[in-house]
């Protein structure tokens, strides 16, 4: 008995090494956000350590931790951790879904559009989006940007009366990373 669970045992485990997915990672990505209105001061800010993962099967996921957004004027950085974003709280924002029509081995140095669907979660709030993404392959690095719109409202982040005339409705997002092979 022992004998034919250790000979199962080898089948499943190089059974599962062989359909092994690849896997292209990141903890480098970018999003910036833009939020200015005209005639007001310049409200945007950059993360640069945005980790993310794509499988060959096309399932793509990202984690921003919110305190990694720098901003160019330090007050308007610490308000929107302590007042918007309450990073405290909501430390991270994450994405979890896949890429359309995704196929791995049609990838080349020439960019493809894709649409890319999932669950954006940002203070403590889930909204389904649907978005496109350029996305091409050099060598064993996998290139995917994608530029989006997001409301403050449907995540529940309140903008004061005080300062809503000079913060736009409509928060235009780019996201861009860079994701080496680790299959």
């Amino acid at each position: 008995m022992k004998k034919i669970i250790i000979a199962l045992l080898c089948i499943f485990s190089g059974f599962n090494s062989m359909n092994a997915q690849d896997k292209f990672i990141t903890k480098t990505g970018v999003i910036n956000f833009e939020a200015s209105v005209p005639s007001f001061e310049e409200v945007n800010a950059k993360n640069e350590n945005v980790s993310a993962i794509l499988k060959s099967t096309g399932e793509f996921a990202s984690l921003a931790l919110m305190k990694g957004f720098r901003f160019k004027v330090a007050l308007m950085e610490e308000h929107f951790n302590e007042n918007y974003a309450e990073t405290s709280k909501f430390p991270k924002t994450t994405f979890r879904g896949n890429i359309e029509d995704f196929d791995l081995s049609q990838l080349g140095e020439n960019e493809k559009t894709y649409t890319v669907k999932g669950v954006i979660t940002m203070h403590g709030v889930d909204k389904s989006i649907e978005v496109p993404a350029s996305i091409k392959m050099v060598e064993d690095t996998v290139y995917l940007s994608t530029t989006f719109v997001l409301k403050p409202g449907d995540f529940d982040i309140e903008i004061p009366s005080v300062v809503s005339s000079k913060i736009a409705e409509k928060i235009n997002v780019s996201a861009n990373f860079m994701l080496k092979s680790k299959s």
